[in-house]
């Protein structure tokens, strides 16, 4: 099954098939009538009592119209001749006050019922929503880096909200929308075929039938242009928002009048597209008024013609008129629903795709936790390839000792960041082993073996929330005094304590409020608290300047103290100190050894670490020679102040 979800909107989709919808509700289903919630099970029970109960209120309130009706034509008959008032209307209590106050409470019995119906079932589907977004969720965090790396972020986020929404959508249109106006058309044409005989039932079909068959073809020509609407709106607001996030850029090149000009192109398509779609719906709206109007008309010409022929009575024609006036209402949202429950349809099918799609990583059944005695890590012949026809590591076999620190480094598309991902287990290796103690990562818990190992990535990413929040995800359970102990190790606890909120300032959206240094001690408390024996530095300075990345390196160096350590670096100046230095090139290790080693032989690194001191010194020179030229600045600048000063004083003599 395909990633990706199916369009947001538009005409290209299909119609809504009755296979897609029975298909969509018995997936839902087991959501709705939920196992071992018997609480859950009796509010859809009573659910769908008090729906037949309302729709039945809803039936006896034209009666009662009726009734109501005839008692008081009745009366004004019988004070018009003086004769006796009839025997059948005096047997009935009250007569005309006591029908009308019927009538009145059979309204309020009504509205009560419904409102009572929606409220009881209200947890039901809410329930349903809940455990349907927690498990795409959930199943969302379990697919693999690939499926993450191949879609977008805000789509994931756009699907599961959309799912939430057309959950609670194709619920609330199903049964307390679409399944209550179902029953009533039945009650209708039963009492209609019952009460009167089967040419105003036929009529009553007729008409429902040509207003059905109206609003679908209706509301697929509109949902094209209300396609345009949604895709101008969206436009407009992208030119909007791209254009304030650049509010620097514009008033550098003095481009406002660009942008509005822009910003106006986008809102004129939308103008016109919105006027389209609101002259479409009244086109719907009158349509829909006058078939239903035609056949109301039919209806109640009958039941005159009926009245004349002395088999109904005057109360028949208010019942009728009132019984199809009240079940307009609903049907008078057909359109409203089809457009709602195909939405809801689409966005729910592209939830169910993401639960369908398969994890690509998964532990094996029975796979046991992983156990660290020591904490050494052994890669055994591992090739790996992202798509096949192009491998990325070629065979890479070796060892980091319990206690050790190994580092990788490398050209650009070597492969190191690689194996740091492998070990993760975010991908699961072509062949060969990766083993922790001698156990195949493959074989243990990935919950375990990612417990076991800490990362120090190049990119921080926080969370929007405070340093604390940041600095607890290491491990949620701390203490508030075991967050401060490593947040001093990791040399961020000054710079906390100095800031207003202390531990409770909040970091913005990505860590935006902090610095790359900052946010990096944040990583390396995080690292702290979580305590693991295998410690991963993917890269972690080569964002950083150079006395930042001093600083930083203190730190790391304190981390890794005692711990399996696998250092990722692009700044060789990194790694001097590593116990082995490991040299990729093209997917295989070309050579190994210590620093003083791999300089003497000559080779790619000795070539690697020239390049970068040559970079390095020319950075240095740059920068003392900026140093110098403000320093001259800085001399001519004074000695004018002093020129200006010595004029000044002459003046003033």
């Amino acid at each position: 099954m395909s990633d990706t979800p199916p369009p947001a909107g538009g005409s290209t989709r299909p119609a809504v098939s009755a296979d897609a919808l029975f298909g969509t509700v018995r997936s839902l289903w087991p959501y709705l009538w939920p196992k071992g919630r018997a609480d859950l099970r009796a509010r859809v029970i009573v659910t769908f009592v008090l729906l037949f109960a309302s729709k039945g209120a809803t039936m006896a309130v034209p009666f009662i119209f009726k009734w109501a009706t005839d008692a008081l034509t009745a009366e004004v008959a019988a004070g018009r001749t003086g004769g006796p008032e009839p025997v059948f209307w005096a047997l009935v209590v009250g007569a005309p006050v006591a029908l009308t106050l019927a009538y009145g409470l059979g309204r309020i019995v009504m509205a009560g019922v419904t409102q009572l119906r929606d409220g009881i079932f209200a947890k039901v589907a809410l329930h349903a929503v809940r455990k349907l977004a927690l498990e795409t969720f959930e199943h969302m965090h379990a697919l693999s880096l690939r499926f993450h790396l191949e879609r977008k972020t805000g789509g994931l986020t756009r699907v599961l909200e959309r799912a939430r929404s057309g959950i609670e959508t194709i619920v609330r249109m199903l049964v307390l929308q679409l399944a209550p106006t179902i029953v009533e058309l039945v009650m209708v044409m039963a009492v209609l075929f019952f009460a009167f005989d089967w040419r105003y039932a036929a009529v009553v079909g007729v008409t429902v039938a040509l207003y059905g068959f109206f609003t679908y073809y209706a509301s697929e020509w509109r949902l094209s242009i209300r396609k345009e609407m949604n895709e101008s709106d969206t436009d407009a607001n992208t030119k909007a928002v791209d254009s304030l996030l650049n509010y620097e850029t514009v008033k550098y090149f003095g481009a406002e009048r660009w942008e509005t000009a822009r910003y106006d192109r986008s809102m004129a398509r939308y103008e016109k597209a919105t006027v389209n779609t609101f002259t479409s719906l009244a086109w719907l709206n009158a349509g829909q008024a006058f078939i239903f109007s035609i056949g109301l008309a039919a209806v109640m010409v009958m039941c005159v013609l009926d009245i004349r022929a002395g088999r109904q009575t005057v109360g028949s024609f208010v019942m009728v008129n009132a019984m199809m006036v009240q079940f307009y209402i609903p049907l008078n949202f057909l359109g409203f629903i089809y457009r709602e429950i195909k939405q809801a349809i689409v966005d729910i099918e592209a939830m169910f795709a993401v639960l369908a799609r398969a994890p690509e990583v998964t532990d094996r059944p029975g796979a046991p936790a992983l156990v660290v005695s020591g904490g050494t890590v052994r890669f055994e012949d591992v090739r790996f390839s992202y798509d096949a026809g192009r491998e990325i590591l070629k065979g890479i076999s070796f060892e980091v000792p319990a206690g050790r620190t190994v580092a990788i480094v490398g050209p650009s598309g070597a492969g190191k960041s690689t194996l740091s991902r492998l070990m993760f287990r975010f991908y699961d290796i072509t062949s060969g082993r990766i083993t922790i103690d001698g156990q195949d990562i493959r074989a243990v818990t990935q919950e375990s073996l990612r417990a076991a190992i800490g990362m120090v990535p190049q990119d921080t990413v926080l969370f929007n929330d405070t340093v604390a929040y940041n600095i607890r995800y290491g491990r949620p359970g701390a203490t508030e005094a075991e967050v401060e102990e490593a947040a001093r190790l990791a040399q961020i606890d000054g710079f906390i304590r100095s800031t207003p909120k202390g531990y409770r300032t909040e970091v913005g959206e990505r860590g935006l409020k902090l610095s790359g240094g900052e946010k990096q001690r944040v990583a390396i408390a995080r690292t702290i608290l979580k305590a693991p024996p295998i410690l991963v530095l993917d890269e972690a300075t080569s964002a950083l300047d150079s006395h930042t990345e001093k600083d930083i390196q203190d730190a790391l160096d304190r981390v890794s103290e005692g711990r399996t350590t696998l250092v990722i670096a692009h700044r060789l100046s990194t790694v001097v100190a590593a116990d082995e230095i490991l040299v990729l090139a093209d997917g295989r290790v070309a050579e190994r050894g210590c620093h003083a080693e791999l300089l003497a032989r000559g080779g790619l690194y000795a070539a690697l670490w020239n390049r970068q001191r040559e970079a390095e010194d020319a950075a240095d020179a740059l920068a003392r020679v900026s140093e110098g030229v403000d320093d001259a600045v800085g001399a001519v600048d004074r000695r004018d102040e002093d020129s200006i000063n010595g004029e000044r004083v002459t003046a003033v003599g």
